[in-house]
C-alpha cells in the first residue's frame, strides 16, 4: 500500500503563508479505517490559534479584496492544473485517511479539479446588475462586495471536494479565509493548502487551523472578526452554530445532511432502477449527505424489485478501496460502525424484515478494519426510526406504496429534504414528481447521488438553512450586494421625493 505517499509524521497548522506548530502542543492519531493502520499525527489546536490566524487574514484581506478578480482567478487556474496534475496521488492519499474505494476517491479529486476551473471563470464574471434610475441624469447599479474573513468547517466524508465548494468561491470574491478540516481527514487538507502554496495565492489569505470542532470550531463561531461560518456536518452541531451566530449577526451557511428516497414506480425500469440504487445507497459505504436509504416502491413490483437488489447485492465486494476490484469500502470509525449497529436492533424491534447484511464484517481480510455488510430491509413504513432518522451507513429499507401520491407524500416526510429521485417512464409523473418532491436536489431516472459543481448543492428543511454551496449561488454566501448612486445632476435629487 503506497504509504511512502505521505510524507510528513506530524501535521502543522498553515498560518500566514508558513507552517507553524499549534500552540497546543496536543495531538491525535488519524487512521486508516481500512486497516486501522496510523497514518499521521493531528494537532488539536487552541482558540488561541485561531486568533492568530484570524489576524492575519483581517490584514491579508485588506490588499486580496484590491487585486482585480480576474487576477484572483488566475490562482485557482493553477490550483486545478496541478490537482489535475496529482490526481491520483491525491486520490490514493484520500482513500487511506476516508476510506472510499479509489474509483470514488479520483471522482471526487475530479470534482474539485472541476471547481477549479469553474470558479476561476467567474473572476471575470462576478455579476452585478444595472438598472435605470427613476431620477434624470442619475445611474444605478448593484456590486457584489468581499464579507471579509470567512471560516469554513468541512467534513470527512468528502474532504476535498466540499473544501473547494466553500474555499474557491470565497477566495475569487475577495475574501480570506480560515478554514478547519475534519480532524479524521486532514492529509486532504494538507495536500491541498501545499497546493495553494505552490499556486502562488498570497500569505494569509488561506490559513488552515486543525483540531477538534469543540475547540477549534466554537472559537471560529464565536470571533467577532470572521463574519461567515460556512458548516457543512452533522444536523445538531449546524443548529447549534446557527444560534450561536445568530446571537452575532453573524452570515451562516449550514449544510446538513438528508433522509433521502428513491421512488420506484410500477412503470420503472426495474434494472436502471437496481443499478440507481445500489450506487445510491451503497458507494461510499452509504455515508455521503446524498445517499439513498429509503426506496419506496410500488406494492405491484416490491417483490421483483427485492428478488434483483439481492442478486446485485450479493455481488459487492467489501474491502480495502486501494484494492480497484472493491465496490464498498469502510465505515470511518468505529464510532459510526457502532451507530450502525444500532439501528440494526431499532429496524428489526419495529418489524422491518431484514433481508440482507445487519451486521459487522470482522474476519478475515475484514478483521483489521471498520466494516459493515451492505443491508437491506424490506416492509418498513414511514413513521420507523429507519425511515425517518439518518444512519449514514450502507443501510437502505424499502417502503411499499400503492400510487404515486403516496409516494411523494412519503418522501416529503421526513425532517430533511437534500435529495430525491424517481424511477417512472411517465412524462407526466416526472413533470409532477419534480415540482411536488421538497428537496433542493431532484433526478429522474437516476439515482440520489451524482451533483454536478455547476449547480446549486444543498437543501430544504433539516438539511440547511437556504443557502447552497456550489454553483453561480455559492457566491451568495460570501459575498454582500452592495447598492450604487450616481447622481450627475449637478443637484440634489430626492429619491420618490422628486419624482415628476
Amino acid at each position: 500500500m503506497p504509504k511512502t505517499l505521505i510524507k510528513v509524521e506530524k501535521l502543522k497548522n498553515y498560518i500566514n503563508g508558513e507552517w507553524v506548530n499549534s500552540a497546543s502542543d496536543q495531538y491525535a492519531s488519524v487512521t486508516n479505517p481500512a486497516t486501522l493502520e496510523s497514518l499521521v499525527q493531528v494537532p488539536l489546536s487552541s482558540a488561541g490559534d485561531v486568533d492568530q490566524a484570524v489576524q492575519v487574514a483581517k490584514k491579508a484581506q485588506k490588499s486580496w479584496a484590491l487585486v482585480p478578480a480576474p487576477q484572483r482567478a488566475e490562482v485557482l487556474y493553477r490550483v486545478g492544473l496541478l490537482m489535475k496534475e496529482r490526481k491520483e496521488d491525491l486520490a490514493q492519499i484520500l482513500t487511506m485517511e476516508n476510506g472510499k474505494v479509489i474509483e470514488e476517491a479520483r471522482g471526487e479529486v475530479q470534482e474539485g479539479i472541476d471547481m477549479a476551473f469553474y470558479m476561476a471563470g467567474e473572476g471575470r464574471r462576478l455579476f452585478g446588475q444595472t438598472t435605470p434610475s427613476e431620477l434624470k441624469d442619475k445611474f444605478a447599479m448593484s456590486v457584489r462586495s468581499p464579507v471579509g474573513v470567512v471560516g469554513i468547517i468541512t467534513p470527512w466524508n468528502f474532504p476535498i471536494a466540499i473544501a473547494t465548494w466553500k474555499s474557491f468561491p470565497a477566495i475569487v470574491a475577495g475574501n480570506t479565509v480560515i478554514w478547519k478540516p475534519a480532524t479524521e481527514t486532514p492529509l486532504m487538507a494538507y495536500e491541498l493548502t501545499k497546493i495553494f502554496e505552490e499556486a502562488g495565492l498570497p500569505k494569509g489569505v488561506l490559513n488552515l487551523v486543525l483540531g477538534s470542532g469543540s475547540t477549534v470550531g466554537d472559537a471560529m463561531v464565536e470571533h467577532d472578526d470572521i463574519r461567515v461560518i460556512s458548516f457543512t456536518g452533522s444536523n445538531d452541531v449546524g443548529r447549534n452554530i446557527a444560534g450561536k451566530c445568530g446571537q452575532k449577526l453573524k452570515k451562516v451557511s449550514l449544510e446538513m445532511g438528508g433522509k433521502n428516497a428513491i421512488t420506484v414506480m410500477d412503470d420503472a425500469d426495474l434494472s436502471l432502477a437496481v443499478e440507481g440504487i445500489l450506487w445510491s445507497a451503497f458507494g461510499t459505504s452509504g455515508q455521503r449527505c446524498t445517499a439513498c436509504s429509503r426506496v419506496i416502491v410500488h406494492e405491484d413490483i416490491k417483490e421483483r424489485l427485492e428478488e434483483q437488489l439481492l442478486n446485485e447485492m450479493a455481488k459487492l465486494t467489501i474491502g480495502n478501496g486501494l484494492d480497484e476490484s472493491v465496490k464498498v469500502g469502510p465505515i470511518i470509525n468505529k464510532a459510526g460502525l457502532e451507530k450502525i449497529e444500532e439501528y440494526m436492533e431499532i429496524g428489526k424491534k419495529e418489524g422491518a424484515k431484514l433481508l440482507a447484511g445487519g451486521y459487522v464484517l470482522n474476519e478475515g481480510k475484514h478483521a483489521n478494519g471498520y466494516y459493515f455488510a451492505p443491508t437491506l430491509f424490506t416492509d418498513a413504513t414511514s413513521d420507523m426510526r429507519i425511515a425517518q432518522e439518518e444512519i449514514f451507513g450502507p443501510v437502505v429499507s424499502l417502503i411499499p406504496v400503492k400510487s404515486f401520491e403516496e409516494a411523494i407524500e412519503v418522501n416529503n416526510g421526513v425532517e430533511y429534504g437534500l435529495s430525491s429521485s424517481i424511477f417512472t417512464r411517465d412524462v407526466n409523473k416526472v413533470f409532477a414528481a419534480q415540482r411536488d418532491l421538497d428537496t433542493g436536489i431532484v433526478y429522474v431516472n437516476a439515482g440520489t447521488i451524482g451533483a454536478e459543481i455547476h449547480l446549486p448543492f444543498g437543501g430544504t428543511k433539516g438539511t440547511g438553512n437556504g443557502h447552497r454551496d456550489s454553483g453561480v449561488a455559492a457566491l451568495d454566501v460570501f459575498t454582500e450586494w452592495k447598492a450604487v448612486y450616481v447622481d450627475y445632476s449637478g443637484k440634489l435629487q430626492r429619491a420618490q421625493i422628486d419624482v415628476e
